[in-house]
């Protein structure tokens, strides 16, 4: 059995803020323990502790999804931060990133070797537990989800026993973590597979709100034959007069193609029309590396209070363009800071035969939505126009989301089909027979598929 005895740091205590800190401060963390864990003997010993106590355990790296966890009242919460960081097998095209890790360090990393890391938006985002769930990479389309990629997988389990699991070992396990939700254990390192990536493409785009109606339509047309080396997001912002933001962004709403292609020639088929009809406000598209990469959709690095939403959507057409664009642009009255569509198929809509639990994205495009605030509107305000918006999309709403894009709401929605969740359950069931981990999953809803 694990040791009981640990560190644990309690409220009132300057290490119970640090372990509980969170990105969405729209989602604070109040567990009845917590502890930043360094090293495997600290996470044996605080599962211990909660074993012991009739606790449950919780396991967060950075926060970005807090808005969406549920209460952590009666439960420790473990913060990983093992030292070591980021080891590159160039030879294998591997990284291996141990727990507490963000995307940035794994990115400069690779960068040398002219390797690439499937990774999304953001570089302070905890690699770890993007890849678990899912993963929606900026180069998606043409490598498909990102925890496709993971090649192994260590965690202590709820009996404290550090494992390895694999397509070879433990592969029932292995398949779980890969989009199963979580609450299987607490991940100390994964090994997840990297591509050639040298002369990029990527950038972000604005127009002024007089050619977003144009703007809007031409770049949702090349979406329904996009090359899969392109991928793609869409966004309408309306950003606060603040003195950090380019005062051409923040004069009243804009649209804005942000994006990544493996190709000159097909960055070029995508921007060359758009620029063509009107000159953009800001236009950031030009040839880098992969180290540049995860700067160019511009999300804030400070933690702040985000409340959203989000929808997988079907082929919405120009008609669900056109409602979208009126409840967030000029004259709509909209509270929401941002709001985007991100481009989904390609590869990310193909199931994986080699793939986790959640594979694919069936899906054209994903939908998220946010505000804060501290800048503009109320938290009822921001709930309500996202409600609006969700009754607008609602007709090409597919039912299910990936764990990774929920910003804010508390909608749980089905990611796996019922056959999916079904498998998941009997793993869980396996690994953590006493359900000290049930918590730490994220909450679903079962439709058949």
């Amino acid at each position: 059995m694990p040791d009981t005895t640990t560190p644990l740091a309690f409220p009132g205590d300057p290490a119970y803020a640090a372990a509980t800190s969170v990105y969405n401060l729209a989602g604070p963390a109040r567990p009845a323990a917590a502890l930043t864990a360094t090293s495997v003997a600290d996470i044996r010993a605080a599962i211990g502790y909660a074993s012991a106590r009739g606790h449950g355990v919780r396991v967060h790296t950075t926060g970005h999804s807090a808005g969406a966890a549920p209460s952590m009242a009666d439960a420790v919460l473990i913060r990983p931060r093992l030292p070591g960081g980021v080891e590159i097998d160039a030879d294998r095209r591997v990284a291996r990133v141990l727990a507490g890790t963000p995307w940035n360090d794994v990115v400069e990393a690779a960068a040398p070797h002219g390797l690439a890391a499937p990774h999304g938006t953001s570089g302070t985002v905890g690699a770890i537990g993007y890849l678990l769930h899912g993963g929606v990479s900026l180069y998606g389309r043409k490598l498909g989800l990102a925890a496709n990629h993971i090649r192994s997988v260590e965690l202590v389990t709820a009996d404290g026993v550090l494992r390895r699991v694999s397509a070879a070992e433990d592969p029932e396990l292995f398949w779980a973590l890969r989009g199963g939700g979580g609450g299987l254990g607490v991940v100390t390192a994964v090994e997840v597979g990297l591509f050639p990536a040298r002369d990029l493409v990527a950038g972000a785009a604005f127009w002024s709100w007089e050619h977003a109606e144009a703007v809007v339509g031409a770049w949702y047309d090349w979406t329904l034959c996009a090359p899969e080396e392109v991928s793609t997001s869409l966004r309408v912002m309306n950003l606060p007069d603040l003195p950090e933001i380019p005062p051409m962004l923040r004069s009243g709403p804009v649209v804005c193609v942000a994006g990544v292609a493996l190709t000159a020639s097909g960055a070029e088929e995508l921007l060359d029309p758009l620029r063509a009809i009107g000159e953009p406000v800001l236009d950031t598209w030009q040839k880098c590396g992969p180290e540049a990469v995860p700067d160019i959709h511009m999300d804030p690095d400070e933690p702040g209070t985000f409340i959203g939403d989000h929808m997988l959507l079907a082929d919405p057409g120009r008609e669900g363009i056109a409602a979208l664009l009126r409840l967030t642009g000029e004259g709509s009255g909209s509270p929401l800071i941002a709001v985007e569509l991100r481009q989904l198929g390609g590869r990310m809509g193909l199931a994986d035969p080699d793939g986790g639990a959640l594979d694919h994205l069936d899906a054209h495009l994903a939908y998220m939505g946010a505000g804060v605030p501290e800048l503009r509107g109320t938290r009822a305000e921001i709930t309500g126009h996202c409600d609006k918006v969700r009754a607008a999309l609602g007709p090409w709403d597919t039912g299910r989301t990936a764990p990774g894009f929920v910003k804010g709401l508390d909608r749980p929605r089905a990611h796996l089909s019922e056959a999916g969740i079904r498998a998941v359950e009997r793993v869980r069931a396996r690994v953590d027979p006493g359900g000290l981990f049930r918590g730490d999953a994220m909450p679903e809803t079962v439709t058949a598929s």
